[in-house]
């Protein structure tokens, strides 16, 4: 006999909360002493985010993997009944309202409203030896509640659902019978026990699978960030430095924050983090600590990135920013008469760059080195300059239409070393004057740029551009940096996701 099922659930209730940190997660008693990143989300994201729940639940009703039901009951004159729901399996589920409260409790709560589910399966019931196949049964359910307590916390220090605990309670369920024969015991038979029964197993397969789906879930989120701060060698330890926090209007995440490269591994800086120092009024925050943009700048410099080659037009528009006197004079002296295609600057750092963070913006010292090379037809190459300068450059940054921006506000140069063929002696102060202008004006904005397009292009290729960030600001502040946003959930991220795990 083919039976099937429409399932109501008038409420259907998840209930996550956080959980004490497990003896894998051992935390200190100061919780931002060794904290460098701070991720808050506040309730109008996790109202967004709820959205998607939806696709959540029903990737666990279709993927949930209902067993055979089978069993006897004694029945007064009719002895034993024995009865089997075999091939149960969902076709269908619609949700029409969805709701979350973030609780004080470090608890969320998620409420989901008018819920349908249609079952399909095969059902056979008989007694004294007489076996009955119907061919429909119709099932109509209403579940007020399902609740889903899930603790997300920690595991081997990284943010874990744990959705293990899952309540589920039917207000109302009522089972219609078609076929050729429908005894008046039989409605009443399977609304006792058959009934019963399918409750149990509903709510063990359903909860288990949604279990499943929110450690998949928290490991993808996780999996996301982690590739997110890495980049070849380079990557962050994002691992949390003290338990989860939720709040009645936001959740909060603390993490290390700290720079790995090769064998290299930065050291925990003092923190200056305070709750206080993030608002409500955006949907995401992330506080930085300056300490992560020294190290970063450091493994950076190790990794050899800070090297910019200049050659062509770009060399060309250059050194020919000003069409003088004084620049045509500069230029002939330093290039020898040789094309800028056969010629080549290199610019690259010298030292660790050292990163402070202030109200004005973020401040990069450094020394810098310029080579200029040129490459005569028929000679061998030769340098022809050759200068090292302490750069101090102060920089704000902003995000928009999926682009990172860097605006040199002031800078600063000092000559340390200086080399030209074609003022040996160092004779000419024009030159040195023409130099200073040249990288003032020209160099530092356009070694900024260049730093401007490599960064923009690693944060598209780690995915920032799939999402729709709303004015997001940079905000800098003595010893951190604060990004504020809001955002749109790219839904083609989760649904790519169910469609890749399940």
């Amino acid at each position: 006999m083919l039976w099937a099922g429409r399932m109501r659930l008038e409420n259907f209730r998840i209930l996550v909360m956080l959980f004490h940190a497990s003896a894998a997660c051992e935390f200190g008693p100061f919780p931002y002493s060794a904290t460098g990143i701070v991720c808050r989300m506040t309730k109008p994201a996790a109202l967004l985010l709820n959205q998607e729940t939806a696709q959540v639940i029903q990737a666990a009703f279709r993927n949930a993997n209902f067993p055979n039901i089978t069993g006897e009951k004694s029945m007064r004159l009719l002895g034993k009944v024995a009865y089997g729901l075999t091939n149960i399996q969902v076709n269908d589920l619609s949700i029409e309202q969805s709701e979350v409260e973030l609780r004080e409790d470090n608890a969320i709560h998620i409420a989901i409203k008018n819920v349908t589910a249609i079952f399909k399966g095969t059902l056979t019931y008989g007694y004294a030896g007489a076996w009955f196949v119907l061919c429909l049964l119709w099932l109509s359910s209403k579940l007020p509640t399902f609740f889903l307590p899930s603790r997300a916390g920690c595991q081997k220090d990284k943010v874990a659902a744990d959705a293990s605990d899952c309540y589920l309670a039917f207000h109302k369920l009522t089972l219609h019978l078609q076929g050729d024969k429908e005894p008046g015991w039989l409605k009443q038979l399977f609304t006792d026990f058959i009934s019963f029964t399918l409750k149990l197993v509903l709510k063990r397969e359903v909860c288990k699978e949604i279990n499943f789906l929110a450690q998949m879930l928290a490991n993808f989120v996780q999996d996301l960030a982690e590739n997110f701060v890495q980049d070849g060698d380079i990557k962050l330890d994002i691992s949390l430095a003290s338990a989860p926090l939720i709040k009645a209007n936001y959740l909060e995440s603390h993490h290390k924050g700290l720079v790995l490269y090769k064998n290299y591994s930065g050291v925990f800086s003092d923190s200056v983090f305070s709750p206080s120092l993030l608002t409500e009024s955006r949907m995401l925050y992330f506080w930085l600590s300056e300490h992560i943009l020294n190290s970063l700048a450091l493994a950076a410099f190790l990794d050899k990135r800070l090297v910019l080659t200049i050659r062509g037009e770009k060399l060309q528009a250059l050194f020919e920013a000003e069409d003088n006197e004084e620049q045509q004079k500069a230029v002939q002296m330093i290039f020898q008469g040789t094309s800028y295609n056969d010629s080549v600057a290199k610019v690259w750092s010298l030292s660790h760059p050292q990163i402070s963070v202030q109200t004005e913006g973020t401040i990069v010292k450094s020394l810098v080195a310029v080579e200029v090379s040129i490459f005569p037809p028929g000679e061998d190459p030769k340098m022809v300059l050759y200068m090292e300068k302490e750069t101090t450059v102060t920089i704000q940054a902003a995000y928009a239409e999926k682009k990172l921006i860097l605006h040199p506000v002031d800078s600063r140069t000092e000559f340390k070393a200086f080399k030209c063929t074609a003022d040996p002696n160092g004779n000419d102060p024009s030159l040195r004057n023409f130099l200073q202008t040249v990288i003032s004006v020209v160099g530092i904005p356009k070694v900024i740029s260049s730093i401007e397009l490599a960064l923009t292009a690693l944060l598209n290729s780690k995915g920032l551009h799939l999402f729709d960030i709303k004015n997001p600001e940079i905000i800098t502040r003595e010893g951190y940096v604060i990004v504020q946003l809001d955002f749109s959930f790219p839904n083609h991220l989760l649904l790519g996701f169910l469609e890749e795990r399940l």
